[in-house]
């Protein structure tokens, strides 16, 4: 199964539309870290499944999601009320306390993707308007490919190419 992960747009739905129509268009789940600065209602979110940012005002978004994918639970959320800057480890919780396999947030800007007991956990970076050491790859997001027995993440460019030497694959 495939699951797309996207955040921190900050207003370019387009790429939204790219991304989910023309890149990734068979995946079997599309999540959203927050950050749009559209309104919950807006028809992008038919596709992708939202939680609010620190940017988004609408109060219909969530904070937190989860969502279950046969052998897979995934929690989700933005970032800034886990204090995701300074550290990972209130995040790591809640997704503990989820009993999440996968974890997924945005806010910082920049992308990563790290194991933690047997959670993974995934920053697809700002697709928009990066930071830190991968900027210039001038935005990003996430695929996760999993199945019983491993979850492979890698990340993309805006126009869909695979960062190669970024894909991470963890024994479950």
């Amino acid at each position: 199964m495939r699951l797309v992960v996207v955040s921190d747009t900050h207003g370019d739905k387009q790429i939204l539309r790219m991304i989910a129509k023309q890149q990734q268009p068979d995946a079997d789940g599309y999540f959203y870290c927050g950050d749009s600065e559209l309104p919950a209602d807006d028809e992008i979110f038919e596709t992708y499944q939202p939680v609010t940012g620190n940017m988004d005002f609408d109060p219909a978004f969530p904070l937190t999601r989860t969502a279950d994918f046969p052998g897979l639970k995934v929690f989700m959320t933005h970032g800034h009320r886990f204090n995701v800057n300074w550290t990972l480890d209130v995040l790591i919780q809640a997704g503990r306390e989820a009993h999440a396999d996968l974890v997924l947030f945005g806010h910082t800007h920049q992308l990563g993707v790290e194991q933690h007991d047997h959670m993974i956990v995934l920053n697809p970076g700002s697709i928009s308007q990066p930071r830190g050491e991968f900027a210039p790859l001038h935005g990003t997001y996430a695929t996760v490919d999993f199945d019983d027995k491993t979850i492979t993440v890698q990340f993309h460019t805006r126009d869909g190419q695979v960062v190669d030497k970024l894909t991470r694959t963890f024994t479950r």
